[in-house]
């Protein structure tokens, strides 16, 4: 009896590499657990995320003036041209904006400059902010927390509603202040954790000061520097001027993505140490 015993194989407890990704993938894709308004907005991030990735690799890899032109055609000449009623178009593309990860509100701030020169594109930089910030808050607040659980895991944003509750306010101001780190990944892990709105719209407003006028900033030197007018007509420009203006764009947003993957590197890597420290205690 005891020989048979030992010739039954014994069943392991652990799970294979590839067992753990096809769980991985079946959790993010169940949404069972939650009701319709939550798939709703799930589905919206889901869908966001797809159009983000095929744009971002369009702007890099198939057309790299893409995203000059289109702030340029879409954004700064009909804002010019609209005069006092184009501050209402600036709000919505904000608004619009938050919700396109490809395209920065950077970039966007850096057309405020560029349309009212430094002291009303930091004004409208900073209304605009304020209005992207608490939409991006307010969709990630209803939908984007059990999304992300199911991507980056509960540990991972238990951490985050730890030391938001001990830090929150001073971090979202020195992020919103600090240029190049990207604005609207804040908005949308502060609506992840359990963050006052009041307190959250407060400190978007303190950090959203300086870094609006410094976009203003350099959005004015563009135009004073390149001796160009409103509205701008692209056919007319040398190519060269064209690609270094392009270029001025997609540095800006290459240096903003870049930090944003290291910024979401460094946290599921001490989300982990967290969660080992939490286990030991």
């Amino acid at each position: 009896m005891e020989e048979n015993q030992k010739n039954v194989p014994q069943i392991s407890g652990k799970k294979s590499c590839s067992s753990k990704i096809q769980d991985y993938f079946k959790n993010i894709f169940d949404f069972s657990e939650y009701g319709y308004k939550t798939i709703i907005f799930i589905l919206l991030f889901l869908l966001l995320l797809v159009f983000s990735v095929v744009l971002l690799y369009w702007i890099y890899f198939i057309d790299k003036a893409f995203i000059y032109r289109i702030v340029i055609q879409w954004f700064v000449n009909p804002i010019h041209s609209l005069g006092f009623l184009g501050i209402f178009l600036f709000l919505m593309i904000m608004a619009i904006q938050g919700l396109l990860v490809p395209i920065p509100s950077e970039i966007v701030l850096l057309a405020a400059g560029m349309i009212w020169q430094f002291i009303g594109g930091g004004i409208m930089g900073i209304i605009g902010s304020m209005a992207a910030g608490l939409l991006c808050f307010y969709v990630s607040r209803k939908g984007g927390r059990p999304l992300a659980e199911k991507f980056v895991g509960k540990t991972a944003i238990d951490m985050a509603d730890e030391y938001i509750n001990k830090y929150g306010i001073v971090t979202i101001i020195i992020a919103r202040f600090l240029p190049f780190i990207a604005f609207d990944p804040i908005s949308y892990a502060s609506g992840l954790v359990d963050l006052d709105i009041k307190k959250y719209s407060i400190a978007t407003l303190i950090g959203s000061v300086p870094r609006a006028f410094f976009y203003s900033y350099l959005g004015s030197i563009l135009i004073s520097a390149g001796d160009i007018s409103l509205p701008l007509d692209l056919e007319s420009l040398p190519e060269d001027v064209l690609n270094t203006y392009a270029a001025t764009f997609n540095n800006i947003m290459l240096v903003v993505f870049g930090i944003l993957v290291i910024i979401f590197i460094a946290y599921l890597i001490t989300s982990k140490i967290w969660e080992v420290k939490k286990k030991i205690k």
